[in-house]
């Protein structure tokens, strides 16, 4: 009888351990490239803040997921996520025809389009000023693309954009094509040495990426950033990042 006893006693806990085991959240990783203020970046102690960061932890307490950030570069993120080494990638990515054939995306969360930085005694008024001369972009971006696309000129590839902007400042390149609320960040921390000339010149909007085989966690994502978007929750976000520039 004891023996029965002992062996119920096992079985029982040995479920309980397994219900609790069953019912912890999975850990979902969120690639970002903390290189792209406001939207990513590094505070003096080495935490990531910006935008993106706040809006994807909104995202997982309205979703009732956990997560977890990995940082990496730009590129290198956009071809983890068409292998779906990430579960997701939030880093002022803009939704295109040809990253959907390889990932997934949330519904748009901001529209921020193309603009010119040059050294701030440049006479480049804006993109048709940039045939013939050297443009800056970061390696994966649109902005690289929208700078490959200018006549004749020559393209400088980069891992981060605060090379490009160095490489600018010092005379190294004449323009660097980047996304907007993004060269106003940049132009803010190098002032006297930088600015944004025209005004945005593509419409573009950010999604947040999932993988492409986990529809579920797409749905999820969707109808937190819905909710998100429609109780003023994103626009205060704008506000305590992007009102400024």
């Amino acid at each position: 009888m004891k023996k029965a006893l002992f062996v119920v006693s096992i079985v029982l806990m040995l479920g309980m351990v397994l219900g609790a085991c069953s019912q912890k959240s999975d850990v979902y990783t969120v690639g970002t490239d903390a290189t792209f203020p406001p939207f990513e970046m590094m505070d003096d102690d080495k935490n990531l803040i910006g935008f993106d960061i706040e809006l994807m932890e909104m995202i997982a307490e309205e979703a009732g997921i956990d997560i977890e950030f990995k940082n990496t570069s730009f590129d290198a993120m956009l071809a983890g996520m068409t292998t779906c080494q990430y579960d997701m990638a939030a880093s002022a990515i803009t939704i295109t025809d040809e990253r959907k054939e390889t990932m997934a995306f949330s519904v748009p969360y901001i529209n921020a389009g193309q603009a010119v930085v040059v050294a701030a005694d440049s006479a480049i008024t804006g993109v048709d000023d940039l045939v013939g001369k050297t443009i800056g972009g970061q390696l994966g971006t649109t902005g690289l693309m929208e700078a490959e696309a200018v006549v004749d000129a020559t393209v400088k590839t980069y891992d981060s954009y605060e090379l490009a902007f160095q490489d600018v400042a010092n005379g190294q390149a004449d323009a660097i094509i980047i996304d907007y609320p993004t060269a106003l960040a940049y132009v803010a921390l190098n002032e006297g040495k930088l600015k944004v000339v025209g005004e945005p010149f593509t419409d573009e909007n950010y999604g947040i990426v999932i993988c492409k085989s986990n529809t579920e966690l797409q749905e999820k994502v969707n109808a937190a950033l819905t909710t998100l978007i429609a109780e003023g929750k994103v626009a205060e976000l704008e506000q305590k990042w992007l009102a400024g520039e």
